[in-house]
């Protein structure tokens, strides 16, 4: 077994290099701020002999030495984005995108898909849009962002309200509020806060899958860049409403500026006592692999483990970080809870529409007259999305909209007047998933967006059931040589499809073969190998 057994050496490491006044050696910095990753917080080392002897780790039994983290070595200032944004917009900027494609190694989202293909040297601000009936979420950001304590705390005190109602009121409201993950499974809110706080247990965690990774999606980190307090808030909220003493906001290292920003917000709350003395809340960096958006997969990356994904049961909320109870949100999720104690439970209820209420974040891609990132109410249909938000497309004609990452179908213009809805949009095969809003115009092939999709599954397999492993690059190399106009064997595709679907341990095969099923029923002819 690798990685750690409880968490005592592993926070024994996050205190030397987060708390200054505790801190005996040296320690990465960002203008002042300590910045761990998880290069040096746990076993996932830039360079396995340092980290196996700081966590006294053996290193034949070190997973770094697997070379799992694609981004391990890598800087993030020297890359170019292969991600499905950067893909649909590749004819705009073909040299670059050319650089991304033979990019070793691929990486698949920068969170600039407003401004593709990027790369990781230059970045511009995007529009921002706020149109739901109340601003939830955007705010702040609005306001080009709000990174000291002091201004944030004079707009609004929910952190001091929720620590004054009982832990159980608190979960109740967030129940009443009828929130749900934002994050792709779209599960209640209410009744994970309602597991965690019931587990019987001396320990328990707040975990923040900052861990954003769906190409296409960038709302994660203007939320993380712009507001982290509302974060940090949200987070030590959730934290009293359950009963957790620790929590770990867990970043992506494709987002340097956030990992900077939140290190700095982190420190302003522990020097302001805001935190309070109950709560210890650290940062740790990702190193690059898109399976740790899956939540135990996050959780095996914060113990130090090859982030394989878990099965189920235990339920996380049962057996999560280091065995304890544990509370994963990602950052949308959390973000929305300042408001809902601010305004109450009802307040939030009575936005959105069907059984999806309140507001989300949507991420409209470069190919959009008006990229950027927009702020709606649950109920807005996709036709709206299109025209009236991103104006339409800039050149061509409308293929389809991926909506939700590359997990996610692809809705074709028939389709549009689809209202956004969890169950709405799984109703044709589709999802909401990150928020993701990627256009396709006319000049890209049904295939080739399969073939694409499918590189990036294979790329991105933690290898753990072996239909996902084995199967992901058989069938990428398929889906490229049928986009090539190449012969398959169309019966073995189905199969693998099939496969696929049925035995998966975690959505990302699943939804690989949901994704491909979904095309199919969609554009059958543009697929007529591959369909019914």
């Amino acid at each position: 077994m690798c990685g750690y057994e409880d968490e005592t050496s592993f926070r024994d490491v996050l205190r030397r290099r987060l708390h200054p006044h505790k801190r005996r050696g040296g320690a990465n910095q960002a203008n002042g701020s300590d910045v761990v990753s998880t290069a040096e917080a746990t076993p996932m080392s830039r360079t396995n002999r340092d980290s196996s002897q700081t966590m006294k780790v053996p290193r034949q039994r070190h997973p770094a030495s697997s070379g799992f983290y694609h981004l391990e070595h890598t800087a993030i200032s020297e890359c170019a984005c292969a991600g499905l944004a950067c893909f649909a917009a590749r004819a705009d900027r073909p040299d670059l995108w050319q650089s991304a494609a033979t990019q070793t190694p691929a990486l698949y989202c920068l969170g600039r898909c407003y401004d593709a293909p990027s790369d990781g040297m230059h970045d511009i601000r995007p529009h921002v849009g706020q149109h739901a009936s109340q601003p939830v979420l955007l705010g702040n950001v609005l306001r080009g962002g709000v990174r000291d304590l002091a201004t944030y705390r004079s707009d609004g005190a929910a952190l001091e309200k929720a620590r004054q109602m009982v832990p159980q009121a608190l979960v109740n409201m967030v129940e009443a509020s009828r929130l749900r993950g934002r994050g792709g499974a779209a599960f209640p809110t209410g009744i994970k806060w309602q597991a965690v706080a019931n587990a019987s247990a001396q320990t328990k965690y707040v975990v923040v899958n900052a861990d954003e990774g769906d190409p296409g999606a960038f709302s994660d980190r203007f939320l993380l860049e712009d507001d982290p307090f509302r974060l940090i808030e949200a987070t030590a909220i959730a934290a009293h409403g359950v009963g957790a003493r620790r929590g770990y906001i867990y970043i992506r290292k494709e987002y340097p500026e956030a990992v900077r920003i939140v290190s700095n917000a982190l420190e302003q709350a522990r020097a302001a006592g805001w935190l309070g003395p109950t709560l210890e809340l650290d940062l740790v960096v990702g190193q690059g692999a898109y399976i740790c958006g899956e939540e135990t997969s996050l959780l095996n990356a914060l113990e130090g483990r090859r982030p394989e994904v878990r099965p189920r049961p235990p339920q996380i909320s049962e057996r999560g970080l280091f065995g304890a109870p544990t509370l994963v949100h990602n950052v949308e999720t959390l973000c929305a809870i300042p408001w809902i104690v601010t305004h109450g439970a009802a307040a939030y209820a009575a936005l959105g529409f069907s059984n999806s209420r309140g507001t989300k974040l949507l991420s409209l891609n470069s190919l959009f007259c008006r990229p950027g990132l927009y702020e709606v109410e649950f109920g807005i249909s996709l036709a709206d999305v299109v025209e009236r938000l991103g104006q339409g497309l800039r050149r061509g004609k409308l293929k389809g909209v991926m909506v939700g990452g590359p997990l996610a179908g692809i809705v074709p213009p028939t389709l549009l007047d689809i209202r956004l809805g969890y169950e709405e949009m799984q109703a044709i095969d589709c999802a909401v998933g990150h928020g993701g809003v990627i256009a396709f115009a006319d000049d890209t092939s049904i295939p080739r967006i399969v073939a694409q999709v499918l590189r990036f599954g294979a790329r991105e397999s933690c290898g753990k059931c072996t239909p996902c492993h084995l199967g992901v690059p058989v069938l990428a190399a398929m889906a490229d040589a049928a986009a090539n106009r190449l012969p398959i064997d169309a019966d073995r595709f189905r199969r693998l499809i099939e496969a696929l679907e049925a035995t998966s341990l975690c959505g990302h095969g699943r939804g690989l073969a949901e994704f491909v099923q979904s095309v199919r029923r969609h554009y059958p002819s543009e697929l007529p190998a591959w369909s019914d």
